[in-house]
């Protein structure tokens, strides 16, 4: 009777640590799904919708000469191929180009709305830094941070479009 009753224990024992080895097995699966998906790839970024603006050709024109929305506009075509290395890079070189990108802004282009889009696009080109380069920050804020500087970039060029039209439209003169 006691053989019996040991045996029964020691099966029991044997069962029970086997289905814990299945539950490891299980959560380390788990696990690498979830790093995999948390990793953001240009399919993802391509999926993200927005209005795309693009500049008018004298809007091409005008911003001809400033030289850092050009570079921006590379770098976000970069993004959009999901590469990340100008956005998360270190922030103090990304401070001096926004602080050079606010300073070579065209003097026919310096109105409220294009200024107050620049300030947008400086804003959400550090908060968007700060998602990519901490590593506490789910993969949706992030995904959020990408949209957020495609819409501001987007408007910059709305904008920039606008103010050219209404100049246009400004130097008709009624007969």
């Amino acid at each position: 009777m006691k053989i019996t009753s040991v045996l029964l224990g020691v099966c029991c024992v044997i069962f029970m640590s086997c289905g814990e080895e299945k539950n490891n097995t299980v959560e380390t699966e788990t696990k690498d799904a979830t790093e995999q998906s948390a990793r953001i790839s240009a399919k993802t970024i391509e999926n993200i919708e927005y209005n795309d603006y693009a500049l008018s050709p004298e809007g091409e024109n005008a911003v001809v000469t400033w030289e850092k929305h050009q570079e921006l506009a590379t770098q976000i075509s970069y993004l959009k191929r999901g590469d990340f290395s100008f956005f998360n890079g270190d922030k103090e070189q990304l401070k001096k180009f926004i602080e050079e990108f606010k300073s070579q802004l065209p003097e026919g282009l310096k109105t409220n709305p294009v200024v107050s889009r620049n300030a947008i696009v400086e804003t959400t080109l550090l908060k968007l830094n700060e998602n990519l380069t901490l590593d506490n920050i789910e993969r949706t804020a992030q995904l959020v941070s990408i949209k957020e500087m495609f819409v501001a970039f987007s408007n910059l060029n709305y904008q920039i479009n606008k103010k050219l039209e209404r100049d246009m439209y400004d130097k008709i003169q009624p007969e």
